[in-house]
């Protein structure tokens, strides 16, 4: 037997320790690849829908919040690398109950997101097959996971240049042409506080890709050095081109038809006379939901992992591949969950449930590193205080169905734990 980083027996020959490969660029890319990917390309509209005017605040609290969640993740990352993020850091900073709430949020709400940026694949790339095209999309990316970390982010990489360009494009189209108006930018009264927290929920989607870096922790080499740098890093970066987006598209649009919009930035190329930009606009969102759902799958499979070793899912899912270092078993099943979901779902539903789950892992996040001291890293205390605030306020303000549908199964979850804790 041998110890894990995660402080339980594991099997010789198959449940090891993960190989630490990523240097900081490389944890970067990841984190990129699963912030700028399709949530830029499908929350604008729905969230200028509950923001109106006030949609560029309610990207700045969205912001706000995920500054105070990666400040947080990054410090407890550093404290304890090991693959799981929240799941491992609320176990040890809080207790065994808070870290298996954060992981089955994390999991249940990342498995939605998966089969959400799988449906944004088929529905941009070949929408009369929708379905059909997310669940290719789920395959052939579990298998370019299952073959190395490495070569997941080498993909990645290229993703992430593709999708930039595409962006660019759009963001130097809009701002140059003459149906940009600076007016539409301004604050208006269709524009309430409610709406604004709704909208910052849901554009809090599109922010929540920095965890990957945080649950691939036990993957990066010197993780105390590298992921306080990589998370703000990612996190800047991606918020910078978030802005450039939703400027541009404002600009043109204006908040109530970007609200009615299907594919805002489809519409906006259309809106400056550039529809030759139209196709390139959908190759780069596609592409883009592939970079997300490749960084997610990740990201789910490393804190299935965390959780199988200390059996809170089935033992046999922390099996590390002895030729590949990975966790393949896991790395199967969660392909194989998301598959399903991708086959059936309805994305925005999808999305709404994730950020529900997403924003109580954080939260979770946050009270953690409220724990640490100062010797330990612990940012000052009104970050993460603020962040756990930000979280709860954000997920009680989406969408009822989201919020209802994410309360109960946090609950079965709840009551899967203390009947495992009475046995």
């Amino acid at each position: 037997m041998s110890r894990s980083p995660t402080g339980q027996d594991t099997p010789d020959g198959g449940q090891g320790e993960l190989r630490r490969r990523l240097g900081v660029a490389d944890a970067v890319v990841i984190g990129l690849g699963s912030m700028i990917g399709a949530g830029i390309f499908v929350a604008l509209a729905p969230a200028a829908g509950a923001a109106g005017s006030g949609l560029l605040i309610a990207l700045g609290v969205a912001a706000f919040v995920a500054y105070c969640n990666a400040t947080s993740s990054a410090r407890l990352a550093a404290r304890h690398p090991a693959s799981g993020g929240t799941y491992v850091y609320g176990r040890e900073q809080l207790g065994p109950f808070w870290g298996y709430l954060a992981g089955w949020a994390f999991v249940i709400g990342k498995t939605a997101s998966c089969a959400a940026m799988a449906l944004t694949v088929g529905t941009y790339a070949w929408p009369e097959q929708a379905h059909a095209v997310a669940v290719a999309a789920v395959l052939a990316l579990t298998a370019v996971n299952y073959l190395g970390i490495q070569k997941a982010a080498r993909l990645t990489r290229v993703i992430v240049a593709v999708v930039l360009a595409v962006l660019a494009t759009v963001v130097v189209a809009c701002l140059s042409s003459g149906d940009a108006q600076a007016t539409r930018l301004e604050w208006g009264t269709d524009a309430t506080w409610t709406g604004l927290l709704q909208a910052a929920g849901l554009l809090f989607f599109a922010f929540a890709g920095y965890a990957r870096i945080a649950t691939l922790g036990e993957e990066v080499r010197d993780p105390a050095r590298t992921i306080p740098r990589a998370i703000p890093l990612a996190l800047g970066l991606t918020l910078v081109v978030y802005v450039a987006v939703a400027v541009a598209v404002l600009a043109v649009l204006g908040p109530q038809r970007l609200a009615h919009a299907t594919a805002p930035l489809v519409d906006a190329a259309h809106a400056v006379g550039a529809g030759w930009l139209a196709p390139v606009v959908r190759v780069g969102a596609a592409v883009a939901a592939l970079g997300s759902l490749l960084a997610l799958i990740l990201g789910v499979s490393r804190t299935a992992l965390a959780m199988a070793r200390d059996h809170h899912l089935p033992p046999a899912l922390a099996a590390v591949h002895p030729r590949f270092q990975v966790p393949h078993r896991a790395q199967l099943a969660v392909g194989a969950v998301v598959a399903v979901l991708a086959a059936t779902v309805d994305v925005r539903g999808a999305i709404g449930f994730s950020s529900f789950g997403v924003l109580v892992y954080y939260a979770v996040a946050n009270a953690s590193a409220l724990t640490l001291t100062r010797s330990e890293g612990r940012p000052p205390r009104a970050i993460p205080a603020l962040g756990l605030m930000g979280c709860l306020v954000l997920a009680c303000t989406l969408p009822l169905a989201s919020v209802v549908w994410g309360a109960a199964v946090l609950a079965v979850g709840a009551v899967i734990h203390g009947v495992r804790k009475a046995r």
